[in-house]
């Protein structure tokens, strides 16, 4: 670095001998190897990911998926599937209370997805949404600060025809991460629920976020 680039020869007579290395004469004179040190060892790879983050492929027929609830009332929540994110705070269409995209069950294609403020909103708007689902419609939901303080009976009741074992029993400031389908004839498998408690809150006033993933399967056609 900074050295200029030595002619060999010219003006100065016969081709130049270069000067000794100080390095490999020190190393000879402590008695040590000439040889180059061995290169540091590679840095360990990565795990392999898949679509929307998951550690392994889904199998054939089926969606990958991936949901995330907000984190207290300070980070938004994610929707992800088949490696497209479809509710985020980076596109913009999350907000308070749920969070929840619907998805055609047959294709993946995404429906609709909207946020509903369940403190401050009106369930009429959450009702219009739900009610005229088409059979198959998978539908993923995530809350974020308070899911329930405007939910009524039937709105409660919506969700547990959609696969929902928890939806009768949300509270306040609860954490809730749901995948379920309209027309379903048994519990969902893929729903988290944690309580609003003051004894066990990771943050203050929320308890932890959640995260969900996995495959659901695809809808057969017609």
């Amino acid at each position: 670095w900074g050295r200029g680039k030595r002619g060999g020869g010219g003006a100065w007579g016969g081709p130049r001998t270069p000067p000794p290395s100080r390095g490999r004469s020190q190393l000879g004179f402590l008695g040590g190897s000439l040889a180059d040190p061995a290169p540091p060892p590679p840095p360990a790879p990565r795990p392999p990911r898949f679509k929307c983050g998951l550690p392994r492929p889904c199998p054939p027929r089926h969606f990958a998926f991936r949901v995330l609830s907000g984190a207290a009332n300070v980070v938004g929540p994610r929707i992800c599937l088949e490696g497209r994110e479809l509710m985020s705070s980076v596109k913009n269409n999350v907000g308070r209370g749920l969070n929840i995209a619907l998805v055609n069950g047959v294709s993946g294609e995404l429906i609709a997805a909207q946020a509903f403020d369940m403190w401050a909103g009106d369930v009429e708007e959450l009702l219009r949404f739900l009610r005229p689902l088409h059979e198959g419609t998978l539908v993923l939901v995530a809350s974020y600060d308070d899911p329930a303080t405007k939910l009524t009976e039937e709105s409660r009741r919506i969700f547990g025809e959609l696969g929902s074992a928890v939806a009768k029993d949300l509270g306040f400031r609860d954490s809730w991460v749901f995948v379920g389908a309209k027309g379903v004839q048994d519990r969902s498998p893929f729903e988290q629920h944690v309580r609003n408690s003051r004894s066990s809150n990771k943050y203050e006033g929320w308890p932890e976020a959640l995260e969900l993933g996995g495959c659901v399967p695809q809808r057969p056609p017609g």
